[in-house]
């Protein structure tokens, strides 16, 4: 069974695919807070802005069988494209990798999704996910070393040294990096800080949190 708090098509607001038309799909969990404000301070993350708790979003439910869930992913793309071109599905959470398998990548690959997964970098990526974009979290393990893309919160709790973190990551083999600045009360700020960071180092990019701009979801 996969349980997943909301399902629905949209532009991906984020990092290098940002603009692309994409069906989310958000799990349920995740491994480094429970999603309840209570046990926030004592969490791992504590900066996360999204409900990932249950199931009950638009488009979220529990799916018995793969076959259910990938024909819901099916109907959601459908519901606003002509078309099977250029399908493109992202698992995101809470942590995907707690629910997301080789059964539901084989799935979606026979109808021809390409598939992409937003993870916190602690657990391994199952073979067939076609695009990986890496989140690190200040505090936790990361072992996910390689991916397509390493999309980085600035700041967090105990990134006292932020360019000595950047370049530890730059010697690590991710083929995208993007700084994205905390949103938040102190919003402008960390998009200051963002943004002369990109300029000092440039291997790095600005990452906006475009689907807030321009209110979509």
């Amino acid at each position: 069974m996969y349980t997943v708090k909301e399902l629905f098509p949209t532009l991906q607001g984020e990092g290098a695919h940002a603009g692309r038309a994409a069906v989310f799909c958000r799990f349920a969990g995740c491994n480094l807070w429970s999603g309840r404000e209570a046990d926030r301070a004592t969490a791992v993350c504590q900066f996360c802005d999204t409900d990932f708790v249950g199931s009950d979003g638009e488009g979220g439910g529990k799916f018995d069988s793969v076959n259910l869930l990938a024909d819901a992913i099916e109907n959601a793309w459908i519901s606003t494209s002509a078309g099977p071109q250029q399908r493109y599905v992202v698992f995101t959470g809470g942590e995907p990798l707690l629910q997301l398998d080789a059964a539901l990548i084989e799935a979606l690959h026979a109808k021809e999704f390409t598939i992409a997964i937003e993870t916190n970098g602690t657990m391994k990526v199952p073979k067939g996910v076609d695009w990986v974009c890496v989140s690190p979290k200040s505090g936790s393990e990361l072992i996910v070393l390689q991916a397509d893309e390493i999309k980085l919160v600035v700041p967090q709790v105990g990134h006292h040294a932020l360019e000595n973190l950047m370049a530890r990551f730059e010697g690590m083999d991710y083929r995208n990096r993007f700084l994205q600045p905390m949103d938040g009360l102190q919003a402008k700020e960390n998009t200051e800080l963002a943004i002369r960071l990109c300029q000092k180092r440039p291997l790095w990019r600005l990452s906006m949190q475009v689907h807030k701009l321009i209110g979509i979801r």
